[in-house]
């Protein structure tokens, strides 16, 4: 009898320490536009950061994991990662009545998601802003001249008005 406790104890023994993960955990991140940058990655157990895209070791915790990113060309996106439970490892601790004890002091029963795509806002359109504020700058341009041939008596009140709604229409 004394036997068959001891081999139980040994074999409860050794399954509480085959449900202990290693401490840190992968996470491939990546922006949603395929550009480059970098992230900065935080929770309760350390800060990392890392370029973008690339793989960074993370320590598992059980509150969520908080990234500050900024692609190359200055488009910023904040945001983060719940944490949870890992299935099996839960199913293990009740089956072998550990209960996560553990695992829960550690976090290691914690786990992220392994690949994240961190949105980013799209590119501004840097040609069309060129083309409206060229055409303002033409416009201007025009109704000043047209205000000038008015003012010298050139041209009359109705042409003057007529052309002034033409250049303001489009």
């Amino acid at each position: 009898m004394k036997k068959t406790i001891l081999l139980c104890f040994i074999i409860l023994q050794a399954a509480c320490a085959s449900i202990v993960n290693d401490a840190n955990i992968p996470i491939t991140a990546s922006f949603s536009d395929g550009s480059a940058g970098k992230c900065v990655f935080r929770n309760k157990r350390g800060s990392w950061p890392s370029a973008i895209p690339n793989t960074v070791m993370i320590r598992r915790s059980d509150d969520a994991l908080f990234y500050d990113c900024e692609s190359e060309d200055g488009r910023d996106s904040d945001g983060s990662i719940a944490s949870e439970i890992e299935g099996a490892k839960l199913g293990a601790s009740v089956i072998f009545f550990d209960l996560g004890i553990t695992d829960s002091i550690t976090d290691k029963h914690r786990t992220y998601q392994g690949n994240i795509v961190i949105p980013l806002a799209p590119k501004k359109d840097i040609m069309k802003e060129v083309d409206q504020t060229t055409t303002v700058n033409e416009d201007g341009k025009n109704l000043r001249e047209l205000k000038q041939l008015h003012d010298d008596g050139l041209i009359s009140e109705s042409v003057y008005l007529d052309k002034q709604r033409e250049i303001l229409s489009d």
